[in-house]
């Protein structure tokens, strides 16, 4: 789904996550057990999975990390980490989205806002080869329960996404750069949320609509972090999504058959635990 940036998050890491800014740890051993800072991010991508309308945001906030041997708040989201083996690691952790206001959007106008997303559930990582030099890959698998909070919290689906994902670092992981390719599905309510058009805000140009379960998008992107000092770090990201395949391409809130998006932030480390992570 598009990953926009909430004003409520507590923490710059899983607002990144939001962004789409999947910044990989500066290196995999000897972390501190926390670090707590500041960091900003710039990004714009389009409002919504075939939307014509971009968001474009630029957010500030406070963050914490925390590398405990379970629980685990980092760049790749908030969550728990059950299983963790040299092939092999599962996890529960969390994903958001921002609200798109529906007057800021064209072939929304008149229609309820889109509010803050938040996706929950479990996520499985494969490890398929370590190339050294030239990298690692691995797989994922990721289910998540879609939740809105607007006016009230309810479900609004759920989501599957397969991703194959690339690494390298360099520099002994004082930068690091990944790549992926990835197909989010959901479920008839979670489609409905993004391009179902109820009779009473059906127009001329916007004629009614109920959408079904199917294929959202087809995704690939490439992302970087450089660690400037040993306190500050850049990170950076860009993405392309094909809504070609969509299974609601006939929507008339379905404008666009591709989107792209990109964004790029830093990290300030404030402060850090001398308890080191578990590896």
């Amino acid at each position: 789904m598009t990953r926009r940036l909430p004003v409520l998050l507590p923490t710059l890491a899983l607002a990144m996550t939001a962004a789409g800014i999947r910044a990989a740890e500066p290196g995999e051993r000897n972390l501190p057990l926390w670090e707590a800072g500041v960091g900003a991010a710039a990004f714009s991508t389009p409002a919504y999975p075939g939307a014509d309308d971009r968001n474009r945001r630029f957010l500030a906030l406070p963050f914490l990390l925390y590398r405990g041997r379970v629980l685990r708040a980092d760049q790749s989201g908030i969550g728990a980490r059950l299983i963790d083996n040299d092939r092999l690691e599962f996890d529960v952790g969390f994903a958001a989205a921002l609200p798109a206001h529906s007057k800021d959007v064209a072939a929304r106008r008149g229609m309820p806002d889109l509010g803050t997303l938040v996706e929950f559930g479990p996520r499985v990582k494969y490890k398929l080869a370590d190339l050294g030099d030239a990298g690692r890959w691995r797989a994922e698998l990721a289910l998540r329960t879609v939740i809105e909070a607007r006016a009230g919290v309810r479900r609004q689906g759920w989501t599957f996404e397969p991703r194959l994902v690339w690494e390298k670092r360099g520099d002994g992981g004082r930068w690091t750069v990944d790549g992926q390719l990835s197909a989010i599905a959901g479920d008839r309510r979670i489609h409905g949320y993004f391009y179902d058009v109820a009779p009473q805000y059906a127009t001329a140009d916007r004629p009614a609509y109920r959408a079904d379960a199917g294929l959202l998008l087809v995704r690939t992107g490439l992302s970087g972090t450089v660690r400037m000092t040993p306190d500050v770090r850049l990170f950076s990201y860009v993405r392309y999504d094909s809504y070609a395949s969509s299974a609601n391409r006939d929507s008339p809130l379905f404008r666009k058959n591709t989107g792209a998006s990109a964004g790029i932030g830093f990290a300030w480390t404030l402060a850090r635990s001398a308890a080191r992570a578990a590896d």
